[in-house]
């Protein structure tokens, strides 16, 4: 996979129905077959988005914590917010030493210049919005930093590529990163223009959690009817 990153939510009521609805649902195989992140971005942490003991950072869309503990490694003071309360049950009981908090990327729970940087670990797609971005710019001090995250899968492997196809009938409106809309919200006032980094890194593990669980971890898949989404998993199997 390739981890590509980027300098740079909605009220609780707004989010989009398929990661309301998935992610509440699907928890538990968000936080089993999802990949980790490459240690390569331990560095990029500290030498691009500026974070190191005694800085402070929000995991925007913060998911199960994925994510954390590449922030963990900077020694950066960590504050997580996410809309879904599931998934902030599973983020604080697999990381209770971070805070955890209620909040979205339109409605950020912070005082104004208040953060050293903002990271967003496979989620800004969900709310790339000018209300979002503004409200990102709003909790940043001064020369603080937006980092976009995403682990994307290699579809120039044709049996991954046969993978995602599988999903696309279920998309529907949901938000992806692969259809690069998220980029529409850039250039954006009070920020510099993108940088991107990629590393590769190999998601390995048993097959039935780091790709069928990975599968079925998708919102919109996880959104599914049971009988729906039973089908989904024998069509990976």
């Amino acid at each position: 996979s390739v981890t590509g990153v980027q300098t740079c939510a909605l009220p609780i009521s707004e989010i989009h129905a398929a990661a309301a609805t998935g992610f509440e649902a699907g928890a538990a195989t968000y936080a089993a077959g999802r990949p980790d992140y490459p240690a390569a971005l331990d560095r990029w942490l500290v030498d691009a988005v500026g974070l190191t003991p005694g800085t402070t950072v929000a995991d925007l869309g913060a998911g199960t914590g994925k994510f954390e503990p590449r922030l963990k490694a900077t020694g950066a003071t960590i504050l997580a917010i996410e809309p879904v309360a599931a998934m902030r049950a599973a983020l604080a009981a697999a990381h209770p030493d971070v805070d955890v908090r209620e909040g979205t990327a339109e409605a950020i729970p912070l005082p104004d210049a208040s953060l050293d940087a903002v990271v967003c670990a496979q989620a800004f797609h969900w709310f790339a919005t000018p209300a979002a971005v503004a409200e990102i710019h709003r909790v940043l001090k001064p020369g603080g930093r937006l980092a976009l995250v995403w682990n994307v899968r290699d579809r120039s492997r044709p049996w991954v590529d046969r993978l995602s196809r599988l999903l696309e009938p279920h998309e529907g409106d949901a938000p992806r990163h692969h259809s690069g809309r998220w980029r529409d919200v850039f250039p954006a006032p009070g920020f510099s223009p993108l940088a991107t980094a990629s590393f590769t890194m190999h998601h390995t593990g048993p097959a039935e959690r780091v790709i069928v669980d990975r599968i079925l971890s998708v919102s919109f898949i996880a959104a599914l009817p049971e009988a729906e989404r039973a089908k989904v998993a024998a069509a990976v199997r």
